[in-house]
């Protein structure tokens, strides 16, 4: 909505906010989007750690277009970010996994 302004003005740092809460709540579409966001630095600074985590997350929900990006994005990225951006991802989905019980 605030993405495309669809009914409201355009603004993008109210749709990422938006993108932001329904990522946290599991929204693997959501996930992507950011994921997006950070890998472009479309309204968020540049950061392949977090775009690759929030694709990795969208990803192992079937996700496959964010799939194949954390691949390409992987490709332009040092061993270090790499393991960066995993254990981001796992410290997220563990803390997630335990709220959910």
């Amino acid at each position: 909505m605030y993405l495309d302004g669809e009914g409201v003005p355009r603004d993008q740092e109210s749709a990422i906010g938006w993108f932001r809460l329904a990522a946290d709540q599991g929204n693997p579409a959501a996930q992507a989007k950011l994921g997006v966001f950070y890998m472009l630095g479309a309204g968020v600074p540049e950061d392949f750690v977090i775009a690759h985590k929030w694709l990795n997350l969208a990803g192992a929900q079937g996700d496959l277009e964010a799939g194949q990006l954390r691949m390409a994005l992987t490709a332009r990225m040092t061993p270090e970010q790499i393991s960066e951006a995993q254990r981001l991802a796992r410290d997220w989905y563990d803390a997630h996994r335990e709220a959910a019980r």
